[in-house]
């Protein structure tokens, strides 16, 4: 079975881009499954159910969402590899820009949107850092020139990576997308396999449902800022 993790920042178009693969990788008889992350609530299950693949929903609630992901995910390809799929796609939340949802020997794929702004690849952590492969969306409603300086910039931070533009709307690009999937390897299991970055760090009292504001609540993993002028 091959294994791909796709992430990204909120409404950057993960979604649309999957479902585009997806048509893709069905024109060739594949068997997909697809296992959707989110925080409070989604409704993308349904629409990877419409298309015929397998799906599974998980709802970090309270937690973080890419620690909820690191705990569940080696049950996920347990159960993709249970149903005999050949392919088994894990779309994360919309993640905050610290985090790393991607694992060693496992194609990672960042998807971010040229909406954003210029500066928008240097803000962003591991997530892209750390991608093989990084999909630019909503390239139609920029000119030309933001489109070749905003792939600019994600060179910049990325230098490694496989930078596509793709229309999640027409799936324009996502045939090319489909050809580095099938490229992906083949896993087994995800036992003893490692993430390409650390998690960001967490466990302070506000973690375990502290609410009250002020210093002596204040326990644990706790950052300070410095608020008094150095001379």
């Amino acid at each position: 079975m091959r294994f791909l993790t796709v992430s990204g920042p909120p409404s950057a178009g993960k979604t649309s881009v999957i479902l585009r693969v997806i048509e893709a990788l069905q024109q060739r008889q594949r068997k997909i499954g697809v296992v959707k992350f989110d925080c409070l609530l989604t409704d993308d299950d349904t629409l990877y159910a419409k298309t015929g693949v397998l799906v599974k929903k998980g709802l970090s609630g309270a937690l973080c969402p890419d620690h909820y992901f690191v705990s569940n995910i080696e049950a996920c390809v347990t159960w993709g590899r249970e149903n005999d799929c050949e392919y088994l796609i894990s779309e994360s939340a919309g993640l905050c820009n610290r985090c790393s949802p991607h694992i060693k020997d496992i194609t990672a794929i960042c998807v971010i949107d040229n909406l954003s702004g210029v500066n928008t690849p240097r803000k962003i952590g591991p997530m892209l850092k750390s991608a093989d492969i990084v999909v630019i969306t909503k390239g139609d409603i920029v000119s030309q020139a933001e489109r070749e300086v905003f792939a600019s910039r994600v060179k910049q931070v990325n230098p490694g990576a496989v930078i596509m533009n793709i229309n999640g709307i027409t799936g324009q690009g996502a045939f090319e997308l489909t050809s580095l999937f099938e490229a992906a390897s083949n896993i087994d299991t995800l036992k003893g396999k490692t993430l390409r970055f650390s998690m960001p760090a967490a466990l302070c009292s506000y973690c375990l449902g502290e609410t009250r504001i002020g210093d002596e609540y204040q326990t644990g993993n706790v950052r300070k800022m410095e608020m008094e002028d150095k001379p």
